[in-house]
C-alpha cells in the first residue's frame, strides 16, 4: 500500500501515517511491529520512557524491509534534559535500537518547571548536524515553548507531536504549528478509551462511505493534515487503519467530526504547562 508524504521544514519526508507502538514490550511487542511493517507502516514511533526500543529495534532487523524505506522516531525523557545528558541519551536509543541514525527525535515533553528544554533542544540540533538524527522535533509543546527554541536556536522544530482527536482537535495549536512550519503530528488520534466511534458524526460518516469508525477518524486526521499515529497489536486492526486513503471526507463531515471537540477533551489532563513525565 502506497503512503503519501508530507515534506517537512528540513526537507525530508514523513509519511502521513504511522505506527504507535506503547506499550508494545516483550515477544509480542516484536511481532506486533514486525506486523505492523508487513502491513505497510514505514513511520515507527517508540520512546526512551516506552522501554521497549530494543523490541522496536528487533522487528525492524528482522522484518526484511530495508532500513532505508523506514523512518523511525524516537522521543528524549524529561530526565535527560540537560544538554550532556540528552547527548548521552539519544546514544542510548541508537544502541538499544541497533541504528545508526534515527530518522527522527522529539522532546517527549517541555517539562517547563525544569526549565531546561532549551539545552535539550541545543543538543538535537548538535545531532542533527552530526547526522546521528534526520530531523529534530518536539511533542507536547505550546506555543510559548517553541517561540522559546525558535529564539534560542534559530532552529524551528520539523514536527510537534500532540494529543489530537476528535473530543480534542487542538484548533490553535494546530494553526501556531502550520503558522510556524512544523508539521502536527497526532498521538492518541482516536482518542483510545474514549474514542467517538457511535457519535453520529463519525457513525453516519462510517455507514455512508462504507468503513469503520476507526478509518473515518483516521481519515479526518490526515484531512486536517495531521499525521496520526495509532497503534494496535492486531493485524487486521493495522491494515484497516492504514487504509484511510481510497476515501475522501466532505467539508460538511470533516466540520461535524471536529465540532465533536471538548473544553475538558484530554484523555488525562496531560496540559503541557504543567503535566511532567521524568
Amino acid at each position: 500500500m502506497a503512503i503519501p508524504t508530507h515534506t517537512l521544514n528540513d526537507g525530508t519526508t514523513l509519511p502521513a501515517i504511522g505506527f504507535g507502538t506503547y506499550p508494545l514490550k516483550g515477544a509480542d511487542g516484536v511481532a506486533a511491529v514486525r506486523s505492523a511493517i508487513e502491513a505497510g507502516y514505514r513511520l515507527i514511533d517508540t520512546a526512551v520512557n516506552y522501554d521497549n526500543e530494543r523490541e522496536v529495534g528487533e522487528a525492524i532487523r528482522t522484518s526484511g524491509i530495508p532500513r532505508e524505506e523506514l523512518c523511525v522516531t524516537s522521543k528524549l525523557p524529561g530526565r535527560d534534559h540537560g544538554y550532556d545528558d540528552a547527548i548521552a541519551s539519544v546514544h542510548g536509543s541508537l544502541q538499544r535500537l541497533g541504528l545508526d541514525h534515527l530518522d527522527l527525535h522529539l522532546i517527549h515533553w517541555p517539562n517547563p518547571s525544569r526549565g531546561q528544554y532549551v539545552e535539550a533542544w541545543r543538543a538535537l540540533v548538535d545531532l542533527r548536524e552530526q547526522g546521528l538524527v534526520r530531523s529534530i522535533g518536539v511533542s507536547n509543546f505550546t506555543a510559548d515553548h517553541l517561540d522559546r527554541v525558535i529564539d534560542a536556536t534559530g532552529v524551528t522544530p520539523a514536527v510537534n507531536q500532540i494529543e489530537l482527536h476528535p473530543y480534542f482537535p487542538q484548533e490553535q495549536m494546530r494553526a501556531v504549528d502550520a503558522r510556524l512550519g512544523i508539521r502536527t503530528e497526532s498521538w492518541s488520534p482516536l482518542g483510545k478509551r474514549q474514542a467517538p466511534f457511535a457519535e453520529p458524526a463519525v457513525a453516519a460518516a462510517a455507514e455512508r462511505h462504507g468503513v469503520s469508525p476507526g478509518q473515518v477518524i483516521l481519515r479526518w486526521q490526515v484531512q486536517l493534515g495531521c499525521v496520526p499515529i495509532p497503534k494496535s497489536a492486531t493485524p487486521e486492526r493495522q491494515r484497516q487503519n492504514l487504509d484511510v486513503f481510497g476515501f475522501e471526507l466532505s467539508d460538511d463531515e470533516m466540520a461535524a467530526i471536529t465540532a465533536l471537540g471538548r473544553p475538558d477533551g484530554r484523555l488525562f489532563g496531560g496540559d503541557p504547562e504543567t503535566h511532567e513525565e521524568m
